[in-house]
């Protein structure tokens, strides 16, 4: 079945180029195209307006599934604020701890014992304690830069994704209005054309005009036939005087002058 169904394009498609050429695709599309146009502009304008409904009625999942992303990335953007003034805080606090530390090694030189919480720790270890803490506070500080960048990429996107979610819930509801509109026209065109036909039925008045003139030709035959019932009788009425001069008459009136040279004639 393929194979016929594949012989038989093949067969057309070589027909195409034996009378068109290079022509035969620019010929497809164009019937293609008419034909397509054909089929849409047959389709009732009641079931197009139920497929737009049903197209709107299919953005909706799409919605829904923007609103969650939104909502989502609104509770991460969130989260990493929080995170974020959670490492300010903590980088807060280091910076004081080692500002103290400078400030005890600077203020005691000599000193060869500190003491920190019932602890003693000499010089050396305060020093590389403070070395420790200051390489850690650089790393957090760099850390809170890239969270503080990325916290603000992500409110700009963030508000981006809403705005496009207003402007698509404000599309959809300008569709809404412009389909009822559409429907609004469609009825309102649909009860004129109904109450122009129920008004006004050519096909009635037009057979009620035909039995009008049938009827006055019905009466004005019976009138003539009435009038003609004692003109035709079916024998010469004998009895009834004929003019003695009726050809004189007859040639009279066609043709005086012939008929008054034959009166002269005669008379002589």
């Amino acid at each position: 079945m393929i194979k016929r169904v594949l012989l038989g394009v093949g067969v057309a498609f070589g027909l195409g180029l034996l009378f068109f050429g290079r022509d035969v695709l620019s010929y497809a599309r164009t019937s293609v195209g008419a034909v397509k146009d054909t089929v849409r502009s047959s389709v009732p304008i009641e079931f197009e307006l139920e497929r737009a409904r049903q197209m709107i009625r299919d953005l909706e999942p799409e919605v829904r599934k923007n609103m969650h992303a939104i909502a989502k990335d609104e509770v991460e953007v969130k989260q990493l604020g929080e995170k974020i003034a959670q490492l300010d805080s903590r980088l807060a606090r280091e910076k004081e701890d080692i500002l103290r530390l400078k400030t005890d090694l600077e203020s005691a030189k000599g000193k060869e014992v500190f003491e920190y919480g019932g602890r003693k720790y000499t010089a050396a270890q305060v020093h590389q304690d403070l070395a420790n803490r200051f390489e850690r506070y650089k790393t957090g500080e760099a850390t809170l830069a890239q969270w503080r960048k990325l916290h603000q990429t992500r409110e700009q996107s963030v508000e981006a994704n809403r705005q496009r979610l207003e402007g698509m819930l404000a599309a959809r509801r300008q569709l809404e209005v412009q389909v009822e509109s559409l429907e609004a026209h469609r009825q309102m065109l649909a009860a004129a054309q109904t109450t122009s036909n129920s008004t006004f039925d050519d096909s009635k008045l037009g057979r009620a005009k035909e039995l009008v003139n049938e009827l006055q030709t019905r009466l004005a035959v019976a009138e003539k036939l009435l009038a003609a019932e004692g003109t035709f009788q079916g024998e010469i009425p004998v009895s009834e005087p004929t003019p003695a001069n009726l050809l004189d008459e007859v040639g009279q009136y066609f043709e005086p002058a012939k008929a008054e040279a034959q009166s002269l004639a005669k008379a002589q």
